[in-house]
């Protein structure tokens, strides 16, 4: 797109006496970091928490940035700029008018747990056949999805996107940037419901990704879930189910759970079985693979290319990703938390052969349940899914109470010999694990993001 382009797409007033030839120019990235400005880029000027971008126009200039949107008239601006009222609105908008004039394939995918990591097996699946763009990190909001469309270029022949929200209206406006050609929701979990209430809400929530879908949109859902199960029809679209149980039409058995190395199953489809070897672990990445499959043969992807795609999927950082140390073994899954995914983190952990320890910190967004959640993973971290619970943070008191108690009702046994250690702050976290870790331990490290378990790992790798 041209600036000029750009001001007619977000409705701006577009600055340019003296520097006419640069208007016509097509830019070459969008950006609003301005750390991350190349030559012929556009800088758009946000006005965040810590830091406003408008301080930064003069540098992106002498860095050779083709031209700047923001909200007030720059000083002494030395390359033309478009001035607009809100510049995230801008950005949004540039987006959506980029996206009327892709004729690639776009992949939507939602749900409350596995975003990320169908992601990674979709685009990986996918990258058999097509060159593929997707949303890198945590790039899935009403910020990070039109930056991550704006990086498209015309080697691109599929877009794969990961669309999260925290309220009511966020999707709407999502579905309306993305327009995705297919559809794909992992599943309706208890997360966000300080904004979204119920599962009920969440269903609600979500189902908005279907607002701006294409006439001739796929949708994919897991079958096996309870709300998910009961959507039978959308504008005109019948939904294709996936799962474990054979009433989908995509659906997995023969399954071998191999711990931290991964599984193996058996993959059913309309167009044949398969034997898949899932590298990353956790039974749970089956509902991924099966979310591939589905995706990938709806695109015209083969049995053995699909096959290909799944064996070579790549674990993220933060999200059960196995860290293999000369004294220990961490499960690096502190990108976030709700209690559906907590469960499968613990299952992970409870597969170790060695000593297994579990680091759970706070899980944010639960509403007026919150204590009970967290409670209730208390109970459940108790029942042998490991042999260390150390909490941290002030929710996680409660965790270990309920684990305590629990606890108290069950009779001796060898196998169900649990420690439970609290801390409230990660400073005291980390002065307190050099003596209570052991040589050979299999650390999980979960919490959500705000918590800032990352540091743990780190701590843990050094």
């Amino acid at each position: 797109m041209t600036l000029r382009e750009m001001a007619a797409a977000c409705n701006g007033i577009l600055h340019s006496r003296g520097y006419e030839e640069q208007v016509e120019k097509r830019a070459g990235s969008v950006v609003i970091d301005s750390r991350e400005i190349e030559k012929d880029g556009v800088f758009i000027a946000v006005k965040g928490e810590r830091t406003d971008g408008h301080g930064y126009i003069a540098q992106v200039f002498e860095k050779g940035a083709l031209g700047v949107i923001c909200e007030r008239v720059p000083e002494n601006a030395a390359g033309p700029f478009i001035l607009v009222k809100n510049s995230l609105q801008a950005l949004k908008d540039i987006a959506e008018c980029y996206r009327r004039v892709l004729r690639i394939p776009f992949v939507g995918i939602t749900g409350s747990v596995g975003k990320t990591s169908t992601k990674e097996f979709i685009a990986s699946v996918l990258s058999q056949k097509f060159r593929v763009l997707k949303t890198a990190g945590n790039y899935n909001n009403e910020i990070g999805l039109p930056l991550t469309m704006m990086k498209i270029r015309p080697q691109h022949e599929a877009a794969v996107l990961e669309m999260g929200i925290s309220e009511f209206g966020e999707m709407h406006r999502l579905s309306r940037i993305a327009r995705p050609d297919i559809c794909v929701i992992t599943n309706i979990g208890q997360c966000h419901l300080e904004n979204l209430h119920t599962r009920d809400g969440i269903l609600k929530a979500k189902s908005e990704i279907f607002d701006y879908m294409s006439p001739q949109a796929h949708i994919f859902l897991n079958g096996d879930d309870d709300k998910l199960s009961t959507v039978q029809e959308v504008k005109g679209i019948r939904p294709v189910f996936f799962g474990l149980s054979s009433r989908n039409a995509y659906y997995a058995d023969e399954i071998e759970n191999r711990g931290l190395f991964g599984t193996c199953c058996r993959i059913h489809t309309p167009q044949g079985d398969f034997e898949a070897q899932i590298p990353l672990p956790g039974s749970h990445m089956v509902y991924n693979a099966l979310a591939a499959t589905a995706v990938g043969m709806s695109m015209g992807i083969g049995i053995e290319q699909i096959q290909a795609g799944i064996v070579s999927v790549k674990p993220v950082g933060g999200r059960s990703n196995i860290i293999r140390l000369e004294d220990r073994t961490i499960i690096d899954d502190c990108y976030n938390a709700n209690p559906v995914s907590v469960r499968a983190a613990l299952d992970l952990l409870s597969s170790a052969a060695t000593r297994r320890v579990a680091i759970l910190g706070d899980m944010f967004e639960l509403g007026d349940k919150e204590r009970e959640l967290h409670r209730e993973i208390g109970v459940y971290a108790a029942q042998g899914k490991c042999d260390l619970l150390i909490g941290v943070g002030k929710l996680t008191d409660e965790m270990c109470e309920a684990a305590r108690e629990s606890l108290k009702d069950v009779p001796h046994s060898s196998d169900r010999k649990l420690r439970i250690v609290h801390f409230d702050t990660l400073e005291e976290l980390e002065n307190g694990l050099p003596s209570i870790l052991k040589p050979e331990d299999t650390v999980l490290v979960k919490a959500s993001h705000g918590m800032g378990l990352a540091h743990v790992v780190e701590f843990l790798r050094a």
